[in-house]
């Protein structure tokens, strides 16, 4: 190499990329575990499955009155109830028959009507004013009867509410009933529900799946929305029963304390005041996962102990621990920690933390479990429950045989691109720096590859062999504007020469770029995917292989 082309800054350009490809993808080779690189493939080239998630939810329109909806909650609390006024933000009532928490002649304290749920109550006399709001009094009612959350969207000529649930209409009917209320209608009369959730319901799935999944060791897995309620995850080198236990398990945590009876429990706080998990440690012959909750739910705890009785008789009311509604943990609070939480409630301060322990059994079940608890505790509950429709598995022998089917179609390619290029050119001078260049494109499209964490699969390895086919292309178009009369040109024929071939190269380039990238909003998967490797490999090309490539070759033929 000559010093003038060794100074060259599009050569300098073209050996830092070949190296910081070389760094991202760090080849190294070993007796026990043989080739091995930073290269992560995906499904089709690695094995693993495929889920294809639902999101089970609805979005409906609600037509109900609040006035009717506190008529009956309050009745069925306290006894009769009569709306005296209503206004836009406060609902004026009275108790005038008797109930089965409070006798008729009482009349219920601020706190006892606010216990309820439905907003801060005012009580003078024998008069109760609730503020509220339409809003907030729907939602509280569907969330109570529905046993689920409930979030309001807005009105769009009726209130709009997603109910994050699977629930029939048949069901929102029945649910509604009692207080008069109604599936709205839209302008055309249909009733408005959909069986689907909103963009922003699917994206927090998504995002907390990520979460999951990373937590479990599983970087960069791709999950793909289609429509309004579908999720696609590809899970490269899982199998299909792991992938459904860390994927399709909402991971809903709670926190609950048996009543006075000893029988039943009552709910006392949700994992998402859950602030810190520990990782999984083995606890007197028990693996089991340490967590802290927060202010909020520390507070929780201690009103339920005390009102309870667990603070006077901790072994008649244990605190319960539940994983999606199944019993992971229970166990009584300690004396001394019953003692602190009766002090605290008394002089009525605030719990800013506290930390738990959750146990789930000995040997490697007991550690599989705990594993799966903290990734469910630290990534949180996803906010509605999902289920599989459908699933495929490709075997890891498959994929490897994929894997090596995808090396040979690549070098056949290059083989015959090299013979084509022999033949028209017959020289050894061209034709190795053209292999060369096209091969180092093929490189730095791995390394970039590795850089960003992104898989390979099948499309991406054809969007490979499809930049090998383009940048050949370019390379022979240059090569053609340099010896257009069979000979090297004078320096300024040449630079006007080699300007002409970018020009048309650039202009080639421009337009694959206009016409993968549709593909790149509107495709999914495999059409997303050899749409990125194409737009990157020309880039490359364009941007460092191809004026690299000029240079050399005129060094070559002078």
């Amino acid at each position: 190499m000559s010093t003038k082309l060794y100074k060259d800054i599009r050569i300098i350009v073209f050996v830092f990329f070949m190296l910081a490809a070389l760094v991202a993808i760090y080849p190294s080779y070993d007796t026990d575990g043989g080739f091995s690189s930073r290269l992560q493939y995906g499904l089709d080239l690695e094995g693993g499955s495929r889920l294809q998630l639902r999101l089970e939810g609805v979005i409906a329109g609600i037509d109900a009155d609040p006035s009717e909806i506190v008529r009956k909650e309050f009745s069925d609390a306290f006894g009769e109830v009569e709306i005296l006024d209503q206004s836009e933000s406060d609902i004026m009532f009275k108790i005038v028959g008797a109930g089965t928490d409070v006798e008729a002649e009482e009349t219920p304290t601020k706190e006892e009507i606010e216990a309820i749920g439905y907003g801060s109550a005012f009580v003078r006399d024998d008069e109760i004013t609730l503020t509220t709001s339409r809003e907030y009094a729907i939602r509280t009612y569907l969330s109570k009867h529905l046993n689920c959350e409930v979030i309001y969207l807005g009105n769009d000529g009726y209130d709009l509410y997603e109910i994050r649930s699977t629930i029939s209409k048949s069901e929102l009917v029945d649910a509604l009933s009692p207080v008069g209320g109604s599936i709205a209608k839209d302008i055309k009369g249909k009733p408005v529900f959909k069986e689907e959730v909103t963009k922003k319901t699917q994206e927090m799935t998504k995002a907390i799946l990520n979460e999951k999944l990373n937590i479990f060791g599983l970087k960069e897995i791709p999950i793909t929305p289609v429509e309004n309620n579908i999720l696609l995850i590809d899970l490269a080198g899982i199998d299909l029963n792991t992938a459904q236990e860390i994927v399709a398990t909402p991971g809903k945590f709670e926190i609950r304390i048996y009543t006075t009876d000893n029988n039943t429990t009552e709910h006392v706080v949700w994992g998402e005041h859950i602030t810190a998990v520990d990782i999984p440690r083995e606890r007197d012959g028990g693996w089991g996962i340490g967590f802290t909750v927060d202010g909020v739910g520390a507070n929780a705890i201690r009103d339920a102990a005390v009102e309870s009785g667990a603070v006077d008789d901790p072994a008649a009311h244990e605190l319960v621990m539940l994983l999606d509604d199944k019993e992971i943990y229970s166990a009584p609070i300690a004396y001394e920690l019953a003692d602190n939480l009766r002090a605290l409630y008394e002089k009525d301060e605030n719990v800013p933390s506290y930390g738990l322990v959750a146990t789930t059994g000995g040997g490697e079940e007991g550690r599989m479990k705990a594993v799966q608890l903290q990734v469910h505790l630290r990534a949180g509950a996803l906010p509605v429950e999902v289920s599989v429709v459908g699933s495929g598995q490709v075997p890891a022998a498959l994929g490897a045989q994929f894997k090596e089917q995808t090396v040979i179609a690549g070098l056949f390619a290059l083989i015959t691109v090299a013979l084509v290029i022999f033949l028209r050119y017959r020289q050894k001078k061209i034709i190795l720096p053209m292999i060369a260049t096209s091969v180092s494109e093929v490189f730095m499209i791995l390394g970039f590859a590795s850089l960003v964490g992104w898989q390979l699969d099948l499309p991406s390895i054809a969007g490979v062999i499809a930049v090998i086919g383009t940048g050949i292309d370019h390379l022979v178009i240059i090569t053609d504007e340099v010896l257009y009369e069979g000979v090297m040109p004078s320096l300024k024929v040449y630079l006007s020469r080699i300007g002409k071939a970018f020009a048309i190269i650039i202009a080639a380039a421009a337009t694959t770029i206009i016409a993968m990238s549709p593909l790149l909003v509107m495709g999914f998967g495999a059409l997303k995917g050899f749409a990125i490797t194409t737009i990157i490999g020309v880039l490359i090309g364009v941007l460092i292989a191809r004026p690299a490539y000029g240079r050399v070759i005129r060094e070559l033929l002078e």
